[in-house]
């Protein structure tokens, strides 16, 4: 280690999938991502919608469920792969959808309708992940099988007048994405080369100088989702290691969470409203794991 060792911070769990909405079943998102293994459920994508209330997709079983203490309310279920989640406009909420592209969800009624289905006519590999930017812009991750065999992963972006622009078009697997608070900068996790990707934004379609912030331990599975707290500080879901990872705004490394207490498969992070608590959804228990993350 080039750094001294980070300090360790242990999750407790906020909120458990219940048993009534878990039915293991072979999927075709199972055959092709889990190696054809009954699946109960695969969360990612944690979201607080315009009410405060927190919000998880379901990716094999095509679910949005908004997540209480006990109970689960299934807000949408549809014939799609759901993989990330952010807040929209006007109360909506953006759905970067494997399947579909990307979508838009009412919380309120569960209805979703497309966003953006195609560039050119020309289908999607697969989409991840989504985050707003300034000016209204969505990013988003198109991954697909891509990997270190296959390096042609793409981030988008659309704009409010609907234009379509590919930022980057040689992904290793472009996974989770998030921006920094003063929206300059992305970061985009490239699962199969064990890296987090840091690169500014720039209004014309151009990335420039794309830069490795953070290269994690090699293993099964790389980084996944990704979360900036108040203070720019970077964590990482490392499914592969049941850990999740955090940074200081130069990549140094500060914290480790093992989650393996619960599962190893850590997927994606989001922080709650008070800016502090790290919530973590752990797909292979199926459920929302919290840290509280030290302000000094």
């Amino acid at each position: 280690m080039w750094f001294p060792a980070p300090r360790p911070l242990t999750p407790r769990l906020l909120s458990r999938l219940p048993d009534r909405h878990r039915t293991p079943r072979r999927t075709a998102w199972s055959d092709a991502n889990r190696g054809g293994a009954l699946l109960h459920s695969f969360l990612e994508g944690p979201c607080f919608d315009a009410t405060g209330a927190l919000l998880v997709v379901d990716i094999p079983n095509g679910r949005v469920f908004r997540v209480g203490p006990r109970e689960w309310d299934l807000v949408a279920e549809y014939d799609g792969w759901p993989n990330g989640l952010a807040a929209g406009s006007a109360g909506s909420l953006l759905l970067a959808d494997h399947r579909h592209g990307l979508l838009s969800l009412d919380p309120a009624t569960g209805s979703i309708a497309p966003l953006l289905e195609t560039v050119h006519s020309e289908g999607f590999k697969g989409l991840n992940d989504v985050a707003v930017g300034p000016e209204g812009q969505i990013l988003f991750t198109d991954q697909g099988q891509t990997g270190l065999q296959d390096p042609s992963g793409r981030l988008w972006r659309l704009w409010p007048d609907g234009r379509v622009e590919k930022l980057i078009g040689n992904g290793p697997s472009p996974n989770g994405i998030a921006l920094d608070r003063a929206g300059t900068h992305a970061y985009v996790a490239m699962t199969r080369s064990c890296e987090v990707w840091r690169f500014a934004l720039r209004q014309e379609p151009f990335v420039g100088k794309a830069q490795c912030f953070v290269r994690l331990p090699g293993g099964t599975m790389g980084p996944d989702g990704l979360a900036l707290d108040a203070r720019d500080r970077l964590f990482v879901a490392n499914p592969g290691h049941g850990m999740v990872w955090g940074t200081d705004p130069h990549g140094r490394p500060v914290f480790a969470i093992d989650c393996t207490s619960f599962g190893r498969l850590p997927t994606n992070l989001c922080f709650g409203p008070d800016g502090t608590t790290l919530l973590i959804t752990e797909s292979e228990s199926g459920s929302i794991l919290a840290v509280d993350i030290p302000q000094q």
